[in-house]
This record gives C-alpha cells, structure tokens and sequence, in this order.
C-alpha cells in the first residue's frame, strides 16, 4: 500500500501541500503577532496582525526581504509623519497637501525602483499615512502614536520572519536551482525544435515572450535567495553570470530562427539545402542533453567537439557554391556565422550551469555584467499623478465633511495606490479589494456582535480567528483572485481585529467599512476612466525606451553594452506586457518591437565589436569609419522616428558599408585571419540588411 500511495503524497506535499503549509505558517504568525502585542499591552495589537497578512510570502528567503526593506520604509515613514506634523501644526489642509506628495512620491518611486525596494517605498509613504493622518487634529499625540506604531510593525515583522524561517522553511533558494533546473532543460528542448524543424511564428513569438518573462523573474527571485542563503550570496555574481548567458543564448535562437525563416520563405535553394544538415546535427545534440549537472557539462564538451569541427566543414560545404551570387553566399555565410556564435553562446550558458553544482565557477569564466532595470520617465510621473489625484479627492471630502471616518478613507486611498502600483489591471484588482473590504466588514459585525462577547481566554480567541484568517490566506494565494484575499485579510484584522479592551460599536465599525470601501472604489473609477495604465500614449513611451536600446547599442561605450542593452531591453518588455491586454493587438506589436530591437541591436554591438577588433580596416580603406559611423547613425534614427525615409536611408548605409567591406575582402583574401574578420563584418552587416527588409518587421508593416 505504501509504495503505492508514496508517489501520490509526494506530489501532493509538492503542490496543494505547499499551499497548506503556507496557510498554516501564516494563520500561526498572525496569531504570535496578535498574542505578543497583546502582552506587550501595545496600543492597537490588531496593526500587528494585519502586518503579518501583509508581510506573509510563501518563501522565507521573501519574508526576509520584504521585512528588511519593511522596516527601512516603516522608520522613514515614521519620520516623516512627524516631520510634516511639526510642520502644519493644526492646518488640516496644508498637512493634507504634504501628505499627499509624500505617499504620492514614495508610491513613484516604488514602481521606479521595483522587487523589494518597492515594498521600502511604499511602507515609507503609507506609514506615514498611517500614523500621521489620525493624529492630525491632535498634533499633541503624534508622537507617542509615533513609536506605539512602530512597535506594533515591528512585532508583525519579527513573528513573520521567525516562522517563516523556522517551521518548515520554504527556501527560495531551493525554488530557484529547481527554477534553472527547469529552464535550462526547457530552452534546450525549445532550441532544439526551433533548429530542427522549425516553429510557426506566433509559436516562437508566444514561447520566447515567456523567456522573457523568466529572465526578468529570475533577477528578482536571485536577489530573495541572497537574504537567507550565504551560498547563494556568495554566488551572486555567478547567478548573474548565467543569467547574462542565458539572455545571449536566446538573442543568438532568436536570430537563427529570423534568418532560418527569411531563407525558407524565398523557397528551396542550395544555400538552405547546404546549412540545413547542421542545423539538424545541432539539433540532434541539444535532443539528446539529459537533465543533470553532470550530463549538462558532458553535453557541452560534445558541443564543444562540434564546434571545434565546424569551420573546417563549413569551408568544405562552401566551396562548390562560390560560384553562386554574392547575395546568396552572404546567406549561406551569415547562417554559419550565425549557428557558430549561437554554439559558442550555448556552451558558456551550459557549463555556467553545470558549474553551480561545483563549489565555485570554473576557471576563465567571464565576470558578469550588471543587470540593468529601466523604467520609463512617464511611468513614474503618470503613478504620481494617478496616486495625488485620489489621495485628494479622498482628502477633500474628509476635510470638506468633517466625516469621522474621512481619515480612515484617505488612509485606504493610499493603501490601494500603493499595492495596485505594480499590478497588470489596476482597477479590477481595487474592486476586488472593495468586495474582500464588505465580505471583512460583514464577518467583523458578526464578530464584533456575537463572537468576541462570548470569548474568555487567548486560546479560545485563536481558535475562533483561525479559520477566518485562514480563509482569507487561501483567497489571497489564488492568482486570479488575489485582490479578493487581500482586501478581506487585511481589512478584517485592521477594522475588526481585536485589541487588549475589545471596542463594542458596530456603527463605527460599519461606518470605518463604508470608508475604506468607498476610497477603493473611487480609486477603481479613476483607475478605469482617468488614468487606464494601457493608455496608447503611455505604451508608446514605453515602446520609445525599446527602440532606443538600439539607439544605445549604436552610440554607447562598448564595454559592457551587450549585458546593459540585453537587460534593459527585457526589462522594458516585461513593463508592456504587464500593462497591455493578452492576446491584443497592441501586446503583439510590442513584443515583435522587442524582437527587432534584440534582433539589430545584438548585431549593431557585434559590428562594432568586430570592427574594433579588425582596426586596421580603415588603413586599407579611408572611408570605413564614416560609411560605419554613418550606419550606426541611420540605424539610431530609424529606430528613434521610425518611418519609410529613415528605412531606405538605413539600407542604403548599410549596402555601402557592405560594398566597401567587400572592398578590403578582396585585398586581404590571402590572409586567412583578416578574411574570416571580413567575413565576420560582411555577416553582420548582410544580417542587419535582411532584418531591415524582413516583411514581418514592425516598421514594415507600417
């Protein structure tokens, strides 16, 4: 029986179990949380509750991240609550207006500077609220409120920590080799497909999107490993590494398959017939790559055999088809160029990962690059925007009424701003909250009325909450109704949790509801009708930072510009992707912008790469470095203001170029090192003018 039911509890513990696991942990430390602030005979007891539900992530490398960023964002949060009530001293309106470039500010710079700095930001602006805007009629006790509050957050962040990390720690450093685990048998199976039989666009377009994602990802989970494992700490840059290899491998697939496609599109000829048995060899190897490190490593020594072979080979299969058109050739020499680098990129990202099971990289490994994050101006400045102009609708009325509960309806206007900054559909995720707030406002009135009356004793109190805080954990760790979770958790431990002297007055506890409810919902209006985060204005900005990569990789320092414009290229994408809708149009021709960017813009860094190495072209021909200079140019420019001008004047760029390097081709032919240089320059240059004349290019399709 044993045998039999042992795979079936091990894929169980491996997924629904995990999700139990994490409700326990939480309900556990929520309930430690509420307990110790009791004893402490702090304030507000429930605050350290509710910082729990906030704080809580399945991984305790997560827990630990988010609680050092926490406390940084909740001491400066505290200060500058007290800042601004020294500074408008029983001036509602002006201390309104300062609250509201502060969280608005901090909320800005949450989505600028994203992964666990965004959760610093955003506790240094909604602390501030939090503290501030109760208190302000009554500057006199700020500062006591002050401390009692830090205190309660600090509670809620020890006892979060310490059952993460202690019962049952889930590791993100185990979820991340499991991660590089996955990918790397999923890319070469994926490489393997695209060299072998091919992948129909939208196919290729949808999987390499996907890519995209997990590059992105990866960054944010290797920075969570750091916070609880010292080797993966130390390991950092060697993740960083294999990461930036990774991002090459995809660029040089990406590239194969472009011009794999832009050859069989013009039908059957001897180049494609010549290419194709290497590409069909390549393929046979990554099929036959195993799972483990060590097969990894074994399957790159193989590659590394193919390689060695593959330029005298190439040479062999060229030789009968010299004879054919220069164009033509250029094809068949741009292919095996291409598949060359494409070998080369895979064997490094390969042995990088086979080597995470060794101690430290192996030796001649390159130093990696620094991923580079980058986020749009507009982006920044929009969320500022879209935060004040809530805050202050919810500030006027409070101020304008004088409703009792006005505060706590400016204090959920920030709360919402802050947690939807980053979500992929704002304002369904505020009216998800707003329902989770009702069903916490209807399950607090039946505690409040018939529950917490009849209770004696913690124990009995616990038992009581758990199931409730239970619940709300479950909604929460549903992807598609993580809102709904969220508000309920959350707003039923801040409007009904209990506290040392349990307060008996549903009418403010349905009145405080009706507030936060009603900040929710405006925000969910102004969110769908004044600031929709897919305006096309803003994507377009967003699409202007793409394109400007190329700008980057034609006209920055080369030393590190391949790592800078990879990262930066994918982080961009993963912000489009995020805003516009699945399956749109509009996400379409974003992701194929993202694939013509890598697609020239890795080339443009190759010929500039090749052309330093090869300096001594301009002493054979005296117009190289301007007809270089002015391809760079055109490229930059098209890129910038792309339209049908600026795309002939690029080929036209790139056709001189191509006929002065054929120039000194023809000089140095004899010498066997300067011809492959040539021959390396005029591939780079050949596949740049085939992606500029691609029909399926998005200035094309202009």
């Amino acid at each position: 029986m044993l045998p039999t039911l042992s795979p079936a509890i091990r894929d169980w513990a491996n997924s629904d179990g995990l999700i139990w696991l994490h409700l326990l942990k939480t309900v556990t430390a929520g309930l430690l949380a509420l307990g110790i602030a009791m004893l402490l005979d702090l304030q507000q007891p429930r605050i350290a509750m509710t910082t729990v539900f906030v704080l809580m992530q399945p991984f305790s490398g997560m827990v630990l991240a988010k609680s050092f960023y926490r406390i940084l964002g909740t001491a400066v949060g505290t200060i500058a609550a007290l800042v601004l009530g020294a500074l408008f001293v029983q001036q509602p309106e002006l201390y309104m207006l300062g609250m509201i470039g502060w969280v608005s500010a901090c909320i800005a710079a949450a989505v600028r500077y994203r992964h666990f700095r965004w959760y610093g930001f955003v506790l240094a602006g909604y602390t501030a609220a939090l503290i501030g805007i109760p208190n302000v009629t009554a500057p006199h006790d700020l500062f006591l409120a002050a401390l009692t509050r830090a205190a309660e957050v600090a509670v809620g962040i020890v006892c979060s920590s310490a059952v993460s990390a202690l019962i049952v720690p889930q590791r993100s450093s185990l979820v991340l080799r499991r991660t590089l685990h996955i990918r790397y048998t999923n890319f070469t199976a994926f490489a393997a497909a695209v060299l072998g039989r091919g992948i129909e666009r939208g196919q290729f377009e949808r999987r390499f999107a996907d890519l995209v994602d997990e590059i992105v990802g990866f960054e944010a989970t290797r920075i969570f490993a750091a916070f609880e494992d010292p080797a993966m700490r130390s390991r950092s840059q060697h993740l960083g590494r294999l990461n930036g290899e990774f991002m090459d491998a995809c660029a040089r697939l990406h590239a194969l398959h472009q011009l794999l496609k832009r050859l069989r599109a013009g039908g059957p000829s001897r180049m494609v017939d010549a290419i194709t048995p290497y590409f069909r060899e390549l393929s046979a190897l990554l099929a036959s790559t195993q799972e483990a490190d060590v097969e990894a490593s074994r399957t790159a020594a193989r590659m590394r055999f193919f390689q060695a072979g593959l330029p005298r080979r190439v040479r062999e299969t060229r030789r009968p088809l010299e004879a054919a058109p220069a164009e033509s050739l250029a094809d068949f020499d741009t292919a095996a160029e291409l598949l060359y680098r494409f070998v080369g990129e895979w064997i490094r990202y390969s042995e990088t990962y086979a080597s995470l099971a060794r101690r430290k990289p192996g030796a001649g490994q390159r130093i990696a690059g620094r991923y580079v994050s980058r986020t749009n101006g507009f982006v920044v400045a929009f969320t500022f925007a879209r935060s004040a102009v809530i805050m202050a609708i919810a500030g006027w009325f409070w101020i304008a009424t004088d409703w009792p509960s006005g505060g706590l309806a400016v204090i959920g206007a920030a709360l919402v701003c802050a947690l939807t900054s980053t979500a992929p559909n704002a304002s369904k995720m505020a009216v998800q909250m707003a329902v989770g707030t009702v069903l916490a406002t209807m399950t607090g009135y039946l505690f409040t009325c018939y529950v917490y009356p009849g209770i004696d004793g913690f124990p009995l109190l616990g038992a009581t909450l758990a199931p409730v805080l239970a619940l709300g954990a479950f909604i929460a760790s549903r992807k598609r109704a993580a809102g709904f979770g969220i508000g309920f958790s959350v707003f039923f431990c801040l409007l009904a949790g209990p506290d040392n002297v349990v307060t008996y007055a549903p009418d403010l506890l349905i009145n405080n509801g009706i507030a936060i409810t009603a900040s929710l919902l405006l925000a969910a209006i102004v969110f769908a009708v004044v600031f929709p985060a897919d305006m096309p204005w803003l994507t377009e900005r967003i699409k202007g930072d793409l394109r400007a990569q190329v700008v980057s990789a034609c006209k920055d320092e080369l030393p590190g510009l391949n790592q800078r414009f990879q990262s930066s290229t994918h982080d961009l994408t993963a912000q489009l992707r995020m805003l516009l809708t699945r399956r749109s149009r509009r996400r379409r021709d974003a992701l194929r912008w993202m694939l013509v960017t890598l697609e020239v813009g890795h080339a443009v860094i190759d010929l500039r790469n090749e052309a330093a190495r090869a300096g001594y072209v301009q002493v054979l021909h005296s117009r190289w470095s301007s007809s270089l200079a002015r391809t760079c140019d055109d490229l930059a420019r098209l890129f910038e203001r792309p339209d049908v001008r600026a795309l002939e004047q690029t080929l036209v760029s790139v056709r001189s170029a191509t006929w002065i390097a054929q120039d000194v081709l023809e000089t140095v032919h004899a010498d066997r090192d300067k011809r492959h240089d040539l021959q390396r320059i005029l591939s780079c240059l050949h596949f740049i003018r085939t992606a500029l004349l691609d029909k399926d290019a998005p200035f094309n399709a202009r």
